[in-house]
């Protein structure tokens, strides 16, 4: 596959299809981890403390501290399943699980524990578009200007944070945080849809060899050769 500069990338209907799903997926889990705290104290977990290891510590510092280790453990890993089920196929899924991990922590992370592993699930799913956008970037665009590429769709999280403050707003409206997490869940299944649907089709089209030029068969050739011989002589 050619190489694209940033130029054409951007000119490119499959960079903005990527660069959606990237921002579907990333305001998802940034809204969830803005309202983490006041959640947590909704909840009555802000207070509540859990014992780990034979150690004491607040329920939501125990939380914070399992989503960094699986919002960094998820990023190897689903890229690694990705290398052996393909890119697309490994966004449909994982911004699947995604979608229902969030569905989990909005609606059933009600005591110590469940808070602590559902956010713990959704980060370990959330994490994994740093490292699979990356790599489908070069997949698509080829591996030439894939910095380049990759920086630009990589401002799709900035975007996204700019729906954080849609989380309070929502909060404020309905009189609880159920509604964040319903658009989360959207988001993401949107996201899984078009990596199985329309992401998955162009990038395997992009990555497929070139079309063989058909070969003559040795019999036909030589009778054309003889042909023009008699014609010639």
């Amino acid at each position: 596959a050619d190489d694209v500069p940033p130029s054409q990338a951007v000119r490119s209907p499959i960079f903005w299809i990527m660069y959606l799903m990237f921002f579907l997926v990333a305001a998802g889990g940034l809204m969830s981890a803005a309202q983490l705290a006041p959640i947590a104290k909704e909840r009555g977990i802000a207070d509540a403390t859990v014992v780990i290891f034979g150690f004491s510590m607040p329920a939501i510092v125990a939380a914070l501290t399992f989503h960094n280790i699986t919002n960094g453990v998820g990023r190897p890993l689903n890229g690694w399943i990705s290398d052996h089920i393909g890119r697309a196929n490994m966004m449909g899924i994982a911004f699947g699980i995604e979608a229902i991990a969030l569905g989990a922590f909005g609606f059933f992370g009600v005591t110590a524990w469940s808070f602590i592993t559902t956010d713990a699930l959704v980060f370990l799913f959330w994490g994994d578009i740093f490292s699979l956008f990356a790599a489908t970037v070069g997949d698509a665009f080829g591996r030439k200007f894939v910095t380049t590429n990759y920086g630009i769709m990589y401002t799709a999280k900035g975007v996204a944070s700019l729906l954080v403050p849609l989380g309070n707003v929502l909060t404020h409206v309905t009189g609880n945080w159920h509604a964040v997490y319903v658009v989360g869940c959207g988001m993401n299944v949107l996201a899984a849809l078009l990596g199985f649907f329309v992401l998955k089709p162009i990038i395997k089209a992009r990555l497929a060899p070139p079309a063989q030029p058909a070969v003559a068969e040795p019999a036909y050739v030589e009778g054309q050769i003889a042909g023009r011989r008699a014609v010639g002589s």
